[in-house]
């Protein structure tokens, strides 16, 4: 009977933990564990951590690179993450149709956002306005529209 009493109590305790520790890790969004939150591209700026000299240069890389995904996923109207999965169109994504004027439109908009995301402000303006003429013949010539 002792025993019995005993292995009762030994359930009840490792009952109310489990539903405590349920309950915690519910509190704590285990509700949505596994979903994805897809920043808007058309708002989301990179945020990318710095540290020392080359972690400076190699942060403004890469933020400059995710700006320009989200200028052209935004001028798409995509996300970030679709306009990278068109790039191989055997993984499924039919959200974005390349054609001549997506390929100019993403390139275009891509790289001014990431101008300006990057650099800002005025430097950034006049840094958009340079690459963008800086590519203007390699793009044209991509999309066949120029001779040799």
């Amino acid at each position: 009977m002792r025993r019995a009493r005993a292995s009762i109590l030994v359930l009840a305790v490792l009952a109310a933990a489990a539903v405590a520790l349920l309950s915690v890790e519910l509190g704590m969004g285990a509700i949505g564990f596994g979903e994805a939150h897809l920043a808007d591209p058309c708002t989301s700026k990179p945020r990318l951590s710095e540290g020392g000299i080359f972690g400076s240069v190699d942060a403004a890389v890469q933020r400059f690179a995710l700006s320009g995904l989200n200028g052209a996923a935004c001028s798409l109207h995509t996300t970030r993450e679709e306009l990278a999965l068109s790039f191989t169109p055997a993984l499924g994504t039919k959200k974005v149709r390349w054609t001549r004027s997506t390929i100019e439109t993403a390139l275009r908009n891509g790289i001014r956002r990431a101008a300006h995301d990057t650099v800002g402000g005025i430097f950034g303006d006049v840094l958009a306005f340079a690459l963008d003429n800086a590519i203007a013949r390699p793009i044209a010539f991509f999309l066949g529209e120029l001779s040799g």
